[in-house]
């Protein structure tokens, strides 16, 4: 079997890259080792229940008829209708230091009034780092490395708002611990305070089942069960890859969405290449706690949750199992749907210890699995009222789970540190998209693949 191109991975980067492909007449084939397809962003069914892996929101929202922002941007290029995603905006999301708060939606004044009535000293100061984000332009492929905190720091001198600001950017986006890159800063600060949140009424469902849809109505191929076992090289340059099954499949270009150091082991010759740092080590437990209530019916009506409970916000693998001073309750019932969801959920995250979670024997690990959920849900209820009573049922996942279902090294959800914005690697004919390319999130990976393939696979 020959392609014209070959695609390792069926999460959104991936299927998007394959919709833009086939749209132009390119024989395209999406392989993916697992049954499901989503990859970071995917879905399962578990006790007559379904729940979202990955995404609590969709990022960049823009209202129907928008013609700009990546949004936008995205639907144009995959051809798709607004209605086709059910998007429906967030309710409103909040910031929480211990008694300071900062509530924001998708409307960025409403963020800018906070921080000036919480820090009326830093309101000018602010007001100049979104003069600054607002004038740096995001779309170039060959922005230098700079220091969000540095940056940050030139305007604002209180350390606990710079700590606020980046608590929801670094929790949705950064593959860096303690800082992270000024251009993937301005991404995302855009992203969550500029665009907002929003998601379909049926989770990220809708949203894969069109990108399905339409890569299939184009022509391409979609193989589940069809882990690549490696990729082959001819003189330095991909010429195919070759299943975990034997099966040899040859393309004039592969593109991967599995991650630099994951592709990089796919290929022969080439993990002497790999040094220690570059796979990255930021990962997160996370549990669903199903409810028969509605949580805006027990008092609980934000979207989003960012806390902190320490004098500062420490964003790195920790020591232990869990980082209980911090962390995200996303509640995705609270969007603005036309009718409530069916049962009530509440969705915990926090920084966990990767190498822990991954050297547990298999009775440990679900015995330690229960009892930092139920700390995590203890350190939440500081914040929300307390479920703990009204669960009908829970599932928990960690980096070990992560990394089994997308293959990232340490269950890193970010991937590495250092990303590589143009797509290219050392080796001719085969590119990366998704996580380690470096545009995040749902809306983020759907236009990473379509840039890469706009970039590298269209031309001849």
């Amino acid at each position: 079997m020959h392609y014209d191109t070959v695609i390792i991975g069926a999460g959104m980067s991936g299927l998007a890259a394959g919709i833009r492909l086939a749209y132009y007449g390119q024989s395209v084939c999406v392989l993916e080792r697992h049954t499901t397809i989503g990859g970071l962003n995917s879905f399962y069914r578990l006790r007559n229940r379904n729940y979202d892996v990955g995404m609590h929101a969709v990022t960049n929202f823009a209202p129907p008829g928008s013609k700009v922002g990546p949004l936008s941007r995205v639907l144009r290029q995959l051809r798709f209708r607004w209605d086709d995603f059910d998007l429906r905006p967030q309710v409103e999301s909040l910031v929480a230091f211990g008694e300071t708060r900062l509530r924001f939606s998708n409307e960025l004044q409403l963020f800018v009034d906070q921080v000036a009535d919480a820090f009326p000293a830093q309101i000018d100061g602010f007001q100049k780092l979104l003069q600054r984000i607002d004038a740096h332009d995001d779309l170039p492929l060959d922005q230098q490395h700079l220091s969000a905190r540095q940056v940050m720091g030139e305007s604002i001198s209180d350390p606990q708002l710079i700590d606020m600001i980046l608590c929801p950017i670094m929790f949705y986006g950064s593959a860096s611990p303690r800082d992270m890159d000024f251009h993937q800063f301005v991404i995302m600060f855009k992203s969550i305070f500029h665009e907002g949140f929003c998601r379909p009424l049926q989770g990220i469902r809708p949203i894969l089942k069109a990108l399905v849809r339409k890569y299939k109505s184009q022509g391409g191929e979609l193989k589940l069960r069809a882990g690549v076992a490696a990729i082959q090289l001819d003189n330095e340059r991909a010429v195919g890859v070759v299943l975990d099954d034997g099966t040899e499949i040859t393309a004039d270009k592969v593109l991967s969405s599995a991650g630099y150091v994951e592709t990089m082991n796919l290929c022969a010759g080439q993990k002497q290449r790999i040094t220690a740092e570059d796979p990255g080590n930021v990962t997160f437990v996370e549990g669903q706690m199903i409810i028969e209530e509605q949580p805006a019916d027990l008092g609980h009506t934000e979207t989003i949750i960012f806390y902190c409970d320490s004098e500062r916000f420490h964003y790195e693998s920790p020591d232990t199992p869990c980082d209980l001073r911090s962390g995200i309750i996303c509640c995705p019932n609270n969007f603005q749907y036309d009718e409530p969801l069916p049962e009530g959920i509440i969705r915990l995250t926090a920084l966990a210890n990767g190498d822990y979670w991954m050297s547990l024997p298999e009775d440990e690990y679900r015995q330690q699995k229960e009892q930092w959920f139920d700390r995590m849900v203890a350190a939440a209820a500081k914040y929300i009222p307390d479920y703990r009573g009204k669960a009908v049922d829970t599932d928990v996942f960690t980096p070990k789970t992560i990394k089994h279902f997308t293959g990232h090294v340490n269950g890193c959800v970010y991937g590495a540190p250092q990303k590589r914005l143009d797509g290219t690697t050392h080796l001719e004919n085969l590119y990366l998209c998704g996580t380690d390319q470096g545009y995040l999130g749902i809306v983020g990976s759907m236009f990473s693949g379509i840039t890469i393939a706009n970039l590298h696979l269209l031309k001849r």
